[in-house]
């Protein structure tokens, strides 16, 4: 999943820049939104990878999984029940599955991992919404909400996902 990100950011970025290129000598208000929206996907695709750089680099999937923030709030296990993670955690996709291999990681390893996975999607989601402040230059105040929500939804499923493996795994060390 890592080099697909990249080379889709990557990729966003290249359109990015020709399409705003072909707007700067064309003024076609088609091109116009072909450079914003993948402006914006830039944005997001990018803003994923460095905070994830960031954070990584920072704690090298060493996080203290027994601080407060990781805890197991009390209205969890309802929520996770209610909205079934269990039936569609399975399909989302993992940025780095060698972190979560039990062959060469331990369970408290692994804990680890999903207390940096989960602050990054936290502070992806706060960031998610920087975009809307480029509608002031480019308009379309309503698209870059939208966009920003989309992206902010994304990231609450996986960390949905790491709170609600999280217990189950600190049950396994446990035993």
């Amino acid at each position: 999943m890592k080099k697909e990100m990249i080379s889709m950011t990557l990729i966003s970025l290249v359109v990015l820049i020709v399409s705003g290129v072909i707007y700067h000598f064309t003024g076609n208000g088609v091109i116009f939104s072909v450079a914003i929206t993948f402006g914006t996907i830039f944005y997001h695709l990018g803003i994923r990878l460095a905070v994830g750089s960031i954070i990584d680099v920072k704690y090298h999937n060493h996080m203290d999984y027994t601080k407060k923030w990781f805890a197991e709030k009390s209205f969890e296990r309802k929520l996770y029940k209610k909205i079934q993670v269990k039936k569609w955690k399975k399909w989302l996709p993992t940025f780095n599955p060698e972190y979560f291999d039990l062959k060469s990681h331990s369970m408290e390893e692994i804990v680890q991992v999903t207390c940096q996975s989960e602050i990054v999607h936290e502070i992806n989601m706060v960031l998610s919404f920087v975009p809307i402040a480029f509608s002031v230059w480019f308009g379309s105040l309503g698209v870059f909400v939208l966009t920003s929500c989309a992206a902010f939804l994304f990231d609450s499923i996986f960390v949905i996902m790491q709170r609600y493996n999280r217990p189950r795994l600190m049950r396994l060390i446990k035993k």
